[in-house]
């Protein structure tokens, strides 16, 4: 009588082709690590989640006085100038708090990464949702907003979800780029808090995108969060606010671009990250 012997069958992108499916068989490593993430975060603070709404007021009450008191630039239809910075923080946030996460993911894991298999995918992605997270608690503060001014919201604010899948890609995209560069190249720990504070001063937050010049604005949009950030604001504060189309598909091909080329370089340099980290 003989054995039963296992057949081990070794193909050729086999494991390319089944990559996907092990995304889904870690789903539970997924949840485990966004959901330290989140506790980890506000472990032992005195006043815990409310940071997630804390830092983004306070930064809308300075954008407010510096932009709309002392720098007297307009707002956006009838909107009063607070509801126009904070439909504008939120995504901005949301963007930046996610590349912050993310660029790190990979490095904070460095023992987790090392010694066992698991599609590395699973780490940015879980860091980008914590900031989305994040992203939603805030959305209060926009909620208050609007009841204090009683801003009653358009059929626009139907279409907020595109917007909000928008700026996930780009947080995802941005996130996928900046984590794989950290592993290779540590540099890039000094860079992105650079990058983050350049682009929110390049970026619609604390302004309209109005003020710039017709003649500029395409070229503008060459930043992608000036779609979304426009994105937001169209359907937020609906009204005689009026979206830039030319610059807002530039913005939409551009993040596009950025979800699918950072995902292709992710995979690519996913097979080195055991030995480089």
């Amino acid at each position: 009588m003989t054995d039963d012997v296992p057949e081990l069958v070794i193909e050729a992108g086999r494991t390319e082709a089944q990559y996907f499916r092990d995304l889904w068989r870690y789903r539970e490593l997924f949840y485990f690590l966004a959901w330290r993430d989140i506790l980890v975060r506000y472990k032992q603070t005195f006043i815990g989640v409310a940071w997630a709404l804390i830092r983004p007021f306070l930064t809308m009450l300075v954008f407010t006085v510096v932009f709309g008191r002392l720098a007297n630039l307009p707002s956006e239809g009838d909107a009063p100038y607070p509801i126009l910075v904070f439909a504008a923080m939120l995504p901005w946030q949301f963007f930046a708090n996610a590349l912050a996460e993310s660029s790190n993911s990979l490095i904070n894991n460095a023992n987790l990464i090392s010694k066992v298999y698991f599609p590395r995918l699973v780490v940015p992605t879980s860091a980008v949702i914590v900031s989305f997270v994040d992203f939603l608690i805030s959305g209060i503060i926009l909620l208050g907003l609007m009841a204090w001014y009683t801003a009653v919201p358009s059929w626009r604010i139907l279409t907020l979800p595109l917007f909000v899948a928008i700026s996930f890609a780009a947080a995802m995209g941005a996130g996928l780029w900046l984590a794989a560069l950290n592993v290779q190249y540590r540099d890039f720990r000094y860079v992105v808090p650079f990058l983050i504070q350049f682009g929110l001063y390049i970026s619609p937050v604390g302004f309209s995108s109005g003020i710039v010049p017709e003649q500029w604005r395409l070229l503008y949009s060459l930043n992608p969060m000036v779609g979304v950030i426009d994105g937001f604001r169209w359907a937020i504060i609906g009204g005689d606010v009026q979206l830039f189309w030319p610059g807002f598909s530039l913005s939409l091909l551009l993040v596009i671009a950025l979800l699918l080329t950072g995902f292709l370089y992710f995979r690519r340099m996913e097979r080195t990250f055991a030995d480089v980290i």
